[in-house]
């Protein structure tokens, strides 16, 4: 990364991933020297009072403690859930708050494993989407809805494709309600990033990254994350990019390989030659 490079988006590091073997205000301490807005997972595992003392500027949060999606029992746990979480969102000055297709337990695995997705369960889903929505505009905040993979991290998880998740978002269409589009989930489970991206932009609240295989950060793997940065700029997206991996070796190292991967370098005017 040259100099004069420099990134026309809003940079975010997960918490929860990178200098995990320090307390938490100490990383977001070195994260926010850094200059970057801070994201964390289950609020219920933190000091919220301490997150809120600590100067971090947030991105993203988890919001929902437990509930599903696709069926009425677990949409109203979700949508009491969410709720609980609004005001914590509200004391550390979060303004998104993350929903998955259904409750994910400690490991990242599905409460409530789906087989396959039938259209009640489409419809359910939109319905309790619509009523999160309903939630977030009254409240302020904005909910936003995560693809995932199931060939990797999240087997059996309900709309985890983010054909899924974009479609869902469409069908609520509301301004509560917005697309956390995660590219390393994405090329698991379709690829074409760039194109996918193009496709979900009107309905991106946020967007996260991390290289494959193995979920480090970018440079580390398949993902030509500064093709994707080039045409992001090109595309006007000016929002959150969060880096959301487990650094391959040492995190420094890994915040500069993102840093550098979402720089861009400036444009200068093309100089004609004389006839």
């Amino acid at each position: 990364m040259s100099s004069t490079s420099t990134t026309p988006f809003q940079l975010a590091v997960c918490a929860e991933t990178v200098f995990a073997a320090l307390p938490v205000p100490e990383r977001l301490a070195r994260l926010s020297a850094a200059g970057f807005l801070v994201e964390i997972w289950d609020w219920t595992r933190h000091d919220i009072k301490a997150l809120a003392a600590s100067g971090a500027r947030f991105s993203s949060m988890t919001g929902y403690v437990t509930g599903r999606l696709a069926d009425r029992e677990g949409a109203d746990e979700l949508l009491r859930t969410a709720a609980q979480s609004i005001p914590v969102a509200k004391e550390i000055g979060c303004p998104r708050l993350n929903l998955h297709g259904t409750g994910l337990d400690g490991k990242g695995q599905a409460v409530l494993p789906a087989e396959t997705v039938t259209g009640p369960m489409w419809i359910e889903a939109v319905d309790t989407l619509r009523r999160i929505a309903d939630l977030g505009e009254r409240e302020g905040v904005t909910f936003v809805l995560e693809n995932l993979n199931e060939a990797v991290d999240h087997p059996k998880v309900p709309f985890a494709k983010a054909a899924d998740t974009i479609a869902l978002v469409e069908a609520v269409s509301r301004p509560g309600l917005r697309l956390n589009l995660d590219l390393y989930h994405a090329q698991i489970g379709e690829g074409n990033l760039i194109e996918l991206c193009r496709r979900a932009l009107p309905l991106i609240g946020e967007i996260q990254v991390a290289d494959v295989p193995g979920r480090h950060e970018p440079g580390t793997g398949e993902i030509n994350y500064p093709a994707i940065a080039r045409a992001l700029d090109a595309m006007g997206y000016r929002g959150v990019i969060g880096l959301e991996a487990w650094p391959e070796g040492d995190d420094e190292l890994a915040l500069q390989r993102f840093r550098s991967a979402f720089s861009l370098e400036p444009r200068h005017p093309t100089v004609m030659e004389p006839a």
